[in-house]
């Protein structure tokens, strides 16, 4: 394991059993110390990570130590082991089953791969000097999109409560929750009630077989669970719907805030012209890539249109969702960026106005958001289309563009 400095082990009553258990995984060093001395010891050892016992987590120093390390750069992972309270939202839960602490190294290794990922995008923002790729002081719980997956009486307070912190998208079965998972950026999964043992252990193994969904945070809200699944960031959680949220929320947390240090890094290879909020162009490299694209076209010949994907502007979370299903759908040979009224503009090279309409439609069918199942109308976007004509420049072609959104609206 990577690791850029000590483990240190919180307890305040004597070496935990996890502690060993780092040992035996020849993970080291690992530095043991009370509560009390907890916040001296992370600002003077430096540590990768700090681990914490259970029973220290009700303690009141708990909450303190958790505001000192969330206030450090880079990330220090904190995990908090078999936590009986609600935790800070920087602390990330583990709860033990038999004393196998495996899935344990697994999650710390996982919060380790995230916090080294921190240390190389700080690393390449000193040598690139591109202040507009610079990483924003911004809460990572805001920009995470959680699927709630669940038919029990608990689905609605759970959307509240999750809802109320994070983007939300809910699905009332496992096969609607595959096509969010294949359409969308999701920071977490949330599984909740009405599925059978059967359903939830093969919709599990399939996760844990895929690459692409191995490291999600995964948290299941039933008993009985055996979580001997390949995924590090599988927990099980049980108890009232704020009670799950608040222990959900700092893995999916986690989460969100590695995919935006993934984004950040694509900007600076980028040389800062992609926004690392979105994967979209930034306005401004938008504007000069589309009048590159129709001076070429106009030069060459062919086709290009271009597509105004308009979001409730009560609704900004609309836009953010938005961006990145286009930046994450839209085909290689297109580009688009958000712009200040609320919208998302993308082009599309070498395409005339029948295909353009088809691929706009395509992609604003994904927009569709939910929560409980059931389509919200804010988050659906009003599209228009337009196509170059023979005598249009970049500035007539967006502003015909925009007065057909106009057109549409009134």
């Amino acid at each position: 394991m990577s690791q850029q400095g000590p483990i240190i082990v919180v307890s305040t009553a004597g070496r935990p059993p996890f502690a060993s258990a780092l040992d035996e995984a020849r993970i080291f060093p690992v530095i043991d110390t009370g509560l009390t001395d907890a916040v001296r010891a992370v600002e003077q050892m430096h540590p990768a990570a700090v681990l914490v016992a259970t029973s220290a987590t009700a303690e009141p120093g708990f909450d303190a130590l958790a505001k000192r390390i969330a206030a450090l750069q880079p990330y220090l992972p904190l995990i908090a082991v078999d936590p009986t309270t609600r935790l800070p939202e920087n602390a990330l839960p583990f709860s033990q089953t038999g004393g196998n602490f495996d899935r344990l190294m697994a999650r710390l290794r996982a919060s380790l791969r995230v916090r080294t990922l921190h240390i190389t995008v700080m690393r390449r923002l000193d040598g690139a000097s591109l202040a507009r790729t610079a990483l924003p002081d911004f809460d990572p719980t805001r920009d995470a999109t959680v699927l709630l997956i669940g038919r029990g009486a608990a689905y609605p307070a759970l959307s509240v409560s999750l809802g109320e912190r994070m983007g939300l998208v809910g699905a009332l079965s496992i096969e609607a929750a595959a096509k969010h998972l294949n359409t969308r950026d999701i920071d977490g999964i949330v599984l909740g009630e009405g599925f059978s043992p059967r359903v939830v252990d093969a919709f599990l193994t399939v996760l844990a077989e895929d690459a692409r969904f191995r490291n999600l945070p995964v948290v299941v809200t039933s008993d009985g669970l055996a979580p001997d699944y390949e995924l590090p960031n599988l927990e099980i959680i049980s108890g009232e719907p704020a009670y799950i949220a608040a222990n959900a929320l700092p893995l999916i947390r986690q989460h969100a805030f590695e995919a935006h240090l993934t984004r950040t890094l694509k900007s600076i290879d980028a040389e800062g012209l992609l926004d690392p909020r979105t994967g979209l162009l930034t306005p401004e490299a938008f504007s000069r890539d589309f009048a590159t694209s129709v001076y070429q076209t106009l030069s060459r010949g062919g086709g290009l249109s271009v597509a105004r994907f308009a979001f409730d502007p009560a609704h900004p979370r609309a836009q953010l969702d938005g961006a990145r299903i286009l930046s994450r759908l839209m085909r290689q040979m297109d580009f688009g960026a958000t712009q200040p009224d609320g919208s998302v503009i993308v082009a599309f090279a070498d395409t005339d106005l029948r295909t353009a309409h088809m691929i706009a439609r395509r992609l604003s069918s994904v927009m569709r958001h939910t929560s409980y199942g059931k389509r919200d109308p804010r988050s659906e976007p009003a599209v228009t289309v337009a196509t170059l004509m023979p005598n249009d420049s970049a500035k007539s072609l967006l502003t015909r563009l925009y007065d057909q959104a106009r057109r549409a609206a009134s």
